[in-house]
């Protein structure tokens, strides 16, 4: 598994943990608070001499590069790219004055404890010569056994300092966001892609099938039903009017024209229409929605119906749709056999992630025996 941050490093078994750079990365990282803390105690002491208002003006100047030091530095314990977050430069400016007045020497005391005790007893010999050979043994061997606890603490707490530095810069809130947006740029370019096929279908392809099976009817019509020639352009026009009725079910499939020409109650009813099983449809008239509300109501219900017609042995189904509160509530219903489970691959969990882009909400109530309620819930801010 790749490791991104020290604090999965310390998921890791022992022996690889131990063996790779992420203790030595983290004492790197926590020695190196030292440099902008001692950088600018100097830079403000050497300034009190010329008035009480110099070193504040100092540190105020300090604190952009402490800010790009802590950041650029943060890339030893954690190799997530931060992203760039409203409020930033306020945010690196606390950090910063944080860095300068309490951490840097909080994370020297750390280093200096977790390695300098292990180091001083392997050392005891050296250190207290008039102590006992067997006792300096002991502690020596003390000491090396302390550096591996060593490499954990260490590792510990720079994973948890770069978490802190992590959270300030960049809040879970404003990456989950920024998250949610590329997800729906992706939803968003998916379905532009979607609308550009059905265009190139319905401009392209379905014209050249129009204008085959306008061909092969006039041939026919000139030719005797009863010859061989008759009956094979006979089947071939046959075929070419049902592979165009294919590829217009197809480019409905892809894209519905009535969504876009008419609204969602009007393209409910239409798929509704074509489905085998029967279905009531009562969508009251709410006017135009949004179009990302439109589209995706208008794909739940497409999913459902087509769960319904190949899963649910049912005779009838009912949709309705309605706003309430300014949030689109629709219901998918039916009298199967119930059962229906997310788990199962019946589409309902890429309903529901799709529900998710657009803020929206999918229930699902199925018992064995039926019947089966879809419910959606989307809002239309």
């Amino acid at each position: 598994m790749l490791n991104r941050t020290a604090l999965e490093a310390l998921t890791q078994r022992p022996l690889p943990f131990l063996g790779s750079a992420w203790p030595w990365r983290c004492a790197a990282y926590l020695l190196a608070s030292a440099g902008p803390g001692v950088a600018v105690g100097a830079a403000v002491f050497a300034t009190i001499p010329l008035g009480v208002v110099a070193a504040p003006v100092v540190l105020a100047l300090c604190l952009p590069l402490v800010a790009w030091f802590e950041r650029r530095r943060l890339r030893l314990v954690d190799g997530v790219p931060l992203p760039e977050v409203p409020g930033g430069r306020g945010r690196e400016a606390g950090l910063a004055v944080i860095t300068v007045l309490a951490l840097w020497w909080i994370d020297l005391i750390m280093l200096g404890f977790t390695v300098g005790g292990p180091v001083v007893l392997m050392l005891s010999p050296v250190v207290q010569p008039e102590a006992e050979p067997g006792v300096a043994v002991v502690g020596s061997v003390a000491g090396v056994l302390l550096l591996p606890v060593a490499a954990y603490t260490i590792t510990a707490w720079g994973g948890a300092r770069g978490a802190m530095v992590r959270a300030m810069l960049a809040p879970q809130d404003s990456e989950l966001n920024e998250v949610l947006r590329s997800r729906a740029r992706l939803v968003d370019a998916f379905e532009m892609e979607r609308r550009r096929i059905e265009r190139d279908l319905h401009d392209g392809a379905q014209q050249r099938l129009v204008s085959l099976a306008m061909a092969l009817g006039m041939a026919r019509l000139d030719l005797p039903h009863d010859s061989p020639a008759g009956r094979m352009v006979g089947q071939a026009h046959e075929e070419a009017k049902r592979a165009l009725a294919e590829l217009r079910e197809l480019i409905r499939g892809v894209h519905s024209q009535v969504l876009t020409d008419r609204g969602l109650g009007a393209a409910v009813r239409d798929v509704a229409g074509r489905s085998p099983v029967p279905v009531d449809v009562d969508v009251e008239p709410v006017g135009r929605l949004p179009a990302a509300v439109e589209v995706t109501a208008y794909y739940v219900v497409s999913e459902a119906l087509a769960n319904l017609a190949k899963h649910s042995r049912a005779t009838t189904g009912a949709v309705t749709g309605r706003v309430e509160g300014g949030t689109l509530v629709v219901e998918v219903r039916d009298d199967g056999v119930g059962g229906a489970d997310p788990a199962k691959g019946t589409g309902l969990t890429g309903l529901a992630d799709r529900l998710a882009v657009v803020g929206g909400r999918l229930s699902l109530s199925s018992p064995m025996g039926g019947p089966t309620l879809v419910r959606v819930e989307i809002p239309c801010a």
